[in-house]
């Protein structure tokens, strides 16, 4: 891949980044800044139900952000783009589609495959 692209694919995911944290941050200071008092069960339960729901959405977009550092990290050591099974690689859409993957199309539809059947 050459350094334009890697440049392009490294702002797009530092903006993902970006936004994510921001989201973190909000999700943090409205969670501990509530001190709401619920006397009916119903109303307590319905905010829990939607608190856990919200946490739940943070711990994915944790992840995310794992795995957005490190296709930053592959971007800084030129391994980014290169599938890590098949090493050859990621096409363009699916790069666009999905930056922070780590397999090209065939082999993570292989995996998938595998999944299936395990």
């Amino acid at each position: 891949m050459d350094q334009q692209k890697a440049e392009e694919y490294r702002a797009i995911l530092q903006k993902q980044l970006d936004e994510l944290l921001r989201e973190a941050g909000k999700t943090v200071s409205g969670m501990t800044d509530e001190q709401e008092n619920f006397p009916d069960p119903t109303d307590r339960a319905s905010m829990e139900s939607d608190r856990n729901f919200e946490l739940r959405i943070r711990d994915r977009e944790r992840r995310l952000i794992g795995k957005i550092r490190e296709a930053l990290k592959r971007i800084d050591d030129g391994t980014f783009g290169i599938c890590e099974s098949c090493e050859e690689e990621i096409g363009e859409a699916r790069l666009r589609a999905r930056p922070v993957t780590t397999l090209c199309i065939d082999c993570k539809t292989e995996q998938e495959r595998q999944e299936r059947i395990g």
